[in-house]
């Protein structure tokens, strides 16, 4: 039972990125040391961990960043075309 709870207060003592684009580095950091093999078992676990931890932020972010596009452009999303932006150039 120590266990589960030395694991719980590592996951809550991991710091929050401090932007989307800190959370990308990390995470792609991450990635390249596990897919390196050359992690013992238990960091493998930390860094899949921290890993979610990340995906979530990022997820997070983008749907913020959605909300904010979406009242900006007063819920009203118009698709991109070439066409109609051809004579601006």
């Amino acid at each position: 039972m120590p266990k589960k709870q030395s694991a719980s207060l590592a996951s809550e003592a991991s710091p929050q990125p401090a932007s989307f684009e800190a959370a990308m580095a990390e995470l792609t950091a991450l990635v390249a040391q596990m897919e390196s093999g050359e992690l013992p078992l238990e960091a493998s676990v930390s860094a899949y961990q921290r890993g979610s931890e990340l995906i979530r932020y990022c997820a997070a972010q983008l749907d913020h960043v959605e909300q904010q596009v979406k009242v900006l452009d007063a819920g009203m999303l118009k698709p991109f075309s070439v066409e109609s932006n051809e004579g601006n150039v």
